[in-house]
């Protein structure tokens, strides 16, 4: 979303609620039939600027005669799982556009906004892939104005993180030029990576399919940082509650048999989450995510009631889980949970009890102790569909 999604995605905030007005102060119309400057960090090789686009198969999901076919074929945009905060993640790959003549710009925009339309109820995460992106494909800023008045506070309110992978001192610049129009809080949301090593802070880089030359790039920004030192592979800390399996938590503290990470956030969603509806489909503070987060890694008394915040809580408990070396439900039975739709209805809670019964017995005693919390919600949530439907009619 290079400057494309950047620039519109920026909107988002903003000082002035009068985005005409905002535009002209921007002074952007003089520049519509001018080209993009170039960028100046020498990044691309001659060989890569000449490379053409990666080749890749069209999503299996897609018709022929979809709408959007001729757009979704080159998976520019494309929807990339969860971040490490349980945001879902939409990419968007520079290097995957065709030269603009190739490209209808107007119907790109039309299908970012059909694909973000899926996902903008909840919190969710944009990565921009920028290298790739070159005098050849680059949209005019014409289209990019365009673009920034069409995008709206639907698709900006819920955005919580724009990576921005490889920039260059082009992108950089354009964001300093649009400075003024923008507040702190959206520029808060905006994060420079620049290599891959990085963005595995935010989500697990395996779950996306990266384009290669993308890969190339980066292995090459790696090579030619020679002074950086070797992987050193630390031991766990002393106090360190997130990362490591459940057996080795119960070997630190024998007597409690739920970690101390999950005791906490469910005690205090007991007292103030019940009732709230869509706690674990929003997100926190990144900020506040790491800080707590650090706090149990070293042993530091945490307190919810501190940050007053439900969704916080629940982001901790689902980082727990989700950063288990082992899953919870373990990895021998993954299979059989895959396929339990395939099983027979009058087999299945013989199956379930059999699978629960396999598990081990601290795997067991999390899961039971979560399944006990998750049923405490359910009549809030069944008390509010009813309120909800009384008050429609």
């Amino acid at each position: 979303m290079a400057a494309t999604d950047l620039l519109v995605d920026l909107q988002d905030d903003l000082v002035s609620d009068d985005t005409s007005n905002a535009l002209g102060q921007l002074k952007l119309s003089p520049l519509d039939e001018k080209t993009w400057p170039a960028d100046s960090d020498g990044d691309l090789t001659k060989s890569d600027k000449e490379c053409s686009p990666e080749i890749v198969d069209p999503p299996s999901d897609l018709k022929w005669d979809d709408p959007y076919y001729d757009i979704a074929r080159c998976q520019i945009v494309e929807v990339a799982g969860d971040d490490n905060f349980g945001r879902k993640v939409i990419v968007f790959n520079a290097c995957r556009m065709p030269p603009s003549h190739q490209l209808d710009h107007t119907k790109l925009l039309q299908y970012l906004k059909h694909t973000l339309d899926k996902y903008v109820e909840s919190d969710y995460s944009v990565v921009y892939f920028h290298y790739g992106l070159t005098s050849q494909n680059k949209p005019s800023f014409a289209w990019l104005r365009l673009a920034y008045r069409e995008f709206d506070r639907k698709y900006k309110k819920n955005i919580k993180a724009l990576y921005i992978v490889h920039p260059t001192r082009f992108i950089k610049t354009l964001l300093v030029v649009f400075k003024p129009i923008i507040s702190m809080k959206f520029g808060r949301k905006i994060l420079y990576v620049n290599h891959l090593g990085e963005l595995e802070q935010y989500l697990k880089c395996e779950r996306m399919v990266i384009p290669l030359c993308v890969k190339r790039f980066d292995d090459s920004i790696q090579a030619a940082q020679k002074s950086m030192p070797a992987p050193v592979h630390l031991k766990p800390m002393p106090h360190q509650q997130f990362g490591i399996s459940l057996l080795m938590l119960q070997e630190k503290d024998p007597d409690r048999t739920i970690p101390l990470v999950m005791e906490q956030s469910v005690t205090y969603l007991k007292k103030h989450g019940l009732n709230k509806e869509g706690i674990f489909r929003r997100s926190a503070n990144m900020y506040l995510v790491k800080e707590v987060l650090d706090k149990y890694n070293n042993g530091v008394a945490v307190d919810f009631g501190i940050y007053n915040d439900v969704h916080l809580a629940a982001v901790m408990l689902k980082t727990f889980l989700r950063e288990l070396p082992t899953p919870l439900l373990t990895y021998n039975l993954y299979n059989q949970v895959v396929s339990f739709g395939k099983v027979a209805e009058h087999k299945q809670i013989d199956t379930i009890v059999e699978m629960i019964q396999s598990l081990p017995k601290n795997n067991y005693t999390v899961l039971n102790y979560l399944v006990e919390f998750l049923g405490m919600r359910e009549p809030f949530h069944i008390l509010e569909s009813i309120t909800s439907s009384w008050e429609l009619a």
